[in-house]
């Protein structure tokens, strides 16, 4: 295609029309993102397993003029997962945005975790962002239609310094080889599968963290941690037209935090 076919510069975040799920949108860097995808245009499903916040998301969006959808979703539920995928459709219309971002810390030594949070942690980082992809991609195909899927992994995916959290650095690196091996999957069907990879941000697991380790920002080059609203640009570039030619990437937002 001519280059003189595309807008100059060609960096539109226009996202009206378009229908976006957020998982684990109750707080944290999900909130962020659904407000985020809200104020650029698209109708938002937010999803989380506490209901009642998903309901004060909803009605802000609403009083900024967006249309938000709240339904609640435990995504190691697999019949929650479809029931979910339809229900935002039939509300909505097809996703064709779906940011994975649900996600557990486990916070303890390897050979300490019990069964049931080792479960836990493997069920909700990988498991349930794989039956999502899946399922939003199944609708997409069906109906022909393009679309993106945003994952949300770490860089604890990359770098890990033995303070207790080997299992959620397991499932964020598993997050990053799934984005790209869907990526490889659905190309040809214009069904683009990228991944963002925060370094710490101010969240609620952040919270937890911080109440355990003290403050680790002394440690960082810039001394400060991450704002949420310093993820908007790479999560809208990820999943506006800009991004076309764009699949089976990570892209790394930590602020000069860890090691390259």
């Amino acid at each position: 295609m001519p280059t003189s076919d595309f807008p100059l510069p060609n960096t539109s975040s226009d996202l009206s029309g378009r229908v976006a799920l957020v998982t684990g949108a109750s707080s944290g860097l999900g909130r962020r993102f659904a407000l985020t995808l809200a104020a650029a245009g698209a109708s938002v499903v937010v999803t989380a397993r506490r209901a009642d916040r998903l309901t004060e998301l909803a009605d802000e969006i609403g009083a900024s003029g967006g249309i938000c959808e709240p339904i609640a979703l435990d995504v190691t539920d697999a019949e929650q997962v479809a029931a979910v995928v339809a229900q935002a459709t039939e509300a909505l219309g097809n996703v064709d945005i779906l940011v994975n971002n649900a996600g557990i810390p486990d916070a303890q030594r390897a050979h300490k975790m019990s069964l049931e949070l080792t479960d836990a942690v493997l069920d909700t980082n990988i498991r349930g962002p794989w039956l999502l992809a899946n399922e939003v991609a199944r609708g997409l195909l069906a109906a022909k239609q393009p679309g993106r899927i945003v994952n949300i992994s770490s860089l604890g995916a990359f770098n890990y310094g033995g303070n207790g959290a080997a299992l959620y650095s397991i499932t964020k690196a598993a997050i990053h080889r799934m984005t790209e091996v869907l990526a490889v999957e659905w190309a040809k069907f214009n069904i683009n599968v990228n991944c963002i990879a925060p370094g710490a941000f101010s969240s609620e697991m952040m919270d937890g963290m911080l109440t355990r380790m003290g403050d680790i920002t002394q440690h960082f080059p810039r001394q400060r941690m991450g704002n949420p609203a310093q993820l908007d640009s790479t999560l809208l570039y990820l999943v506006s037209p800009a991004s076309d030619a764009v699949t089976g990437t990570t892209i790394k937002v930590d602020d000069g935090q860890g090691s390259r």
